[in-house]
């Protein structure tokens, strides 16, 4: 079984996601330190006890995650549930190494490229990859909102939320993964008459239906699932190392 040394790991993620360079309100990298060596990693959506009560189960050394911890706003004490996952991860010295917006944007391995993958879109090479978070393209043989919006579903195994008419057209979509509905406004500026995302708000769908601008919220969990799982992919292509996805269902 190969193993590699856990700071040449979290090393290369860095280099490879780029992780300096973005004005995160979370810590990116390593964020619980546990067993020197990596030979077997769980990959995940969110550092969650049931990610953590499978990765100790199966033996891993290490967790790999998009949600980590130590969210902007969030309590920083050490109570409670976090307490719980702490004491976890520290009784079966596992790493907890987590990558929010540098896997959002990586431009083949983030959450926008993949979502772009899983979904048939194109995206316009001026925006993917770029500093933005927000992509831009279009969906070939889709020309308006419903069929887009079935395409979502097929492809999502999950019906949408969707507003506007299902015949309004859909030749420029723009796209973000996650809670980026406040995105809308830029989307919108950059002339999209379709935006997709995980999250929908009150606020949000009165800026839609104002502006004639279709929306579709697909979910923040069922649009994030494969950013992690394309860079588990790259980690084993890499490093020759054990990456196993698990799916924690999250219906938000």
């Amino acid at each position: 079984m190969k193993t590699i040394a856990t700071r040449e790991l979290c090393a290369w993620l860095d280099a490879t996601l780029n992780a300096a360079s973005f004005a995160d309100y979370c810590p990116n990298g390593l964020q619980v330190e546990g067993k020197s060596t990596v030979s077997h990693i769980i990959a995940g959506v969110t550092a969650s006890q049931t990610l953590i009560n499978v990765a100790s189960e199966r033996g891993a050394d290490a967790i790999l995650v998009h949600h980590g911890w130590f969210w902007k706003g969030e309590d920083p004490r050490i109570l409670g549930t976090r307490k719980k996952r702490l004491a976890s991860l520290l009784a079966n010295d596992l790493n907890l190494i987590a990558y929010h917006l540098p896997l959002d944007a990586h431009p083949q391995l983030g959450n926008n490229a993949q979502l772009a993958r899983i979904l048939g879109l194109t995206p316009r090479a001026d925006t993917a990859g770029a500093r933005g978070l927000v992509w831009l393209g279009n969906m070939p043989g889709a020309a308006t909102l419903g069929e887009v919006a079935a395409q979502v579903e097929r492809a999502l195994g999950r019906v949408p939320q969707v507003i506007g008419d299902g015949g309004m057209p859909a030749q420029s979509l723009a796209w973000c993964t996650g809670a980026a509905q406040s995105m809308l406004g830029e989307a919108i500026d950059a002339g999209a008459q379709v935006f997709i995302t995980g999250e929908i708000s009150e606020q949000t769908v009165h800026l839609a239906r104002e502006t004639g601008t279709g929306f579709i919220s697909a979910g923040h969990h069922a649009t994030e699932r494969y950013g992690v799982q394309a860079l588990g992919a790259a980690i084993e292509k890499e490093f020759g190392i054990n990456v196993e996805f698990v799916d924690i269902d999250n219906p938000v």
